[in-house]
């Protein structure tokens, strides 16, 4: 539990702390959490930053009780396609019984690291976009390009009800948007991660059926052997992808296709032989990997494994859109030129789950998954989630340089 000398978890200010690290405290003691996450909450202090930083606030409500709010600071030349810096409100669950603090009572230690839930996932970078513009906005600059600032619900669950619906509205495309940053994850060590595509979530169940009996007999053709022979041939899959990121040094998660049992049901009763079992598995594919082909590898499996042996899906993400990493895309040249100038060593990968800059991306639009968070180990779902506040302050920094760098590429080809 929270020790009770820590009267900050009151909300009480801090006159030595930084007032970013004070508004990140806040923001990360508004109780977002799946599955009843508080958003009216969030709204309001969004809407209250906008109001602080001169902001234009807009509130879309993509289906009832789901808001995206975006704020918007406006480009001098607000025809040039904009910048959208994207962040989701929502937070996974807690074990609080598994945690060193309150969860949600934003503990800040004596080594300056921060315990909240959503303090790398991802509400650090929502406060590090928010204190970069802020930051700008008192030096008096201003750049061609419109910025945006998009947050999001529902990310945790899919974005079902928040991003994947926002793509598709008229208040999205009104937007013009061209460049798209949206989260990344921690590196434990000095280099920074950068994600230029995403897994295709593949979310399947198979249902067996087979004879039925009495328990006490050797029953033939049974639903329980079929499901055997479908899980041996996914998981010994599952072996050699594992094996695979093992031996090829080269290769990281988001390179091979992961696979997991999340579910088994069946059966009614001891003594009975039941009639129907089925198994549910969580895939990730890369965007590499040819879906057709690997849809029809699935086929192969469960039609090897006997009659009645069928499949559905619960989530099948097919686009592999992914972001041009090429030093003659202007977007990229930019993004990594500038990261160099603050001496930031880059690693380019594939998101090895997903996020809602799939979305972003299979609407047409370039996004990179990027969260300034080195020398950081990586919890964002793990039990004692923590950020250390001198890496969020640095965040801030490297966002003050790249938001001006971006929303200053000249007129691109397609924009004269």
């Amino acid at each position: 539990m929270l020790p009770e000398k820590d009267s900050k978890r009151l909300g009480e200010k801090d006159p030595k702390e930084d007032p970013s690290v004070t508004l990140f405290r806040e923001y990360l003691r508004i109780k977002t959490v799946q599955p009843e996450p508080d958003y009216d909450s969030a709204v309001k202090f969004l809407e209250r930053i906008a109001s602080e930083l001169g902001l234009q606030c807009q509130k879309v409500e993509v289906c009832p009780g789901r808001v995206i709010t975006i704020l918007t600071w406006k480009g001098t030349n607000p025809q040039l396609r904009s910048i959208l810096l994207n962040s989701h409100t929502d937070v996974v669950p807690v074990f609080e019984e598994s945690w060193r603090y309150d969860p949600f009572a934003a503990f800040k230690d004596s080594d300056g690291n921060i315990y909240a839930r959503g303090a790398q996932d991802m509400k650090c970078v929502s406060i590090q976009y928010i204190e970069a513009i802020r930051r700008l906005k008192a030096e008096g600059r201003h750049f061609p390009r419109t910025v945006h600032m998009s947050f999001v619900p529902d990310e945790e669950i899919g974005g079902h009800k928040g991003m994947e619906m926002f793509v598709k509205r008229p208040e999205f495309i009104t937007l013009n948007v061209g460049f798209a940053l949206d989260e990344g994850l921690a590196n434990p060590s000095d280099t920074f991660t950068v994600f230029y595509g995403e897994k295709c979530p593949w979310w399947i169940k198979v249902k067996v059926e087979g004879n039925p009996g009495h328990g006490s007999r050797f029953i033939e053709d049974t639903a329980a052997e079929k499901l055997h022979r479908v899980i041996t041939s996914f998981l010994e899959f599952r072996e050699r992808e594992k094996q695979r990121l093992k031996s090829e040094k080269h290769l990281t998660l988001g390179d091979v296709t992961s696979l997991n049992l999340t579910m088994l049901n069946g059966g009614i009763s001891f003594n009975v032989v039941p009639c129907e079992m089925s198994a549910a598995f969580d895939i990730r594919i890369p965007p590499t990997v040819d879906l057709k082909a690997f849809e029809e590898q699935l086929t192969a499996w469960c039609r090897a494994a006997g009659e009645g042996v069928t499949y559905e899906f619960h989530q099948k993400y097919t686009d592999q859109s992914m972001t041009s990493t090429e030093e003659s895309d202007p977007w990229w040249k930019v993004f990594s030129g500038t990261c160099k100038d603050m001496n930031m060593k880059l690693k380019c990968e594939i998101f090895p789950a997903a996020t809602d800059s799939r979305y972003i991306r299979a609407a047409g639009h370039p996004a990179i998954g990027f969260s300034p968070m080195n020398r950081t180990p990586v919890l964002l779902h793990d039990h004692n989630e923590f950020l250390n506040e001198q890496v969020f302050l640095r965040g801030i920094e490297i966002y003050a340089h790249l938001i001006p760098a971006l929303a200053s590429v000249p007129p691109l080809q397609a924009e004269i």
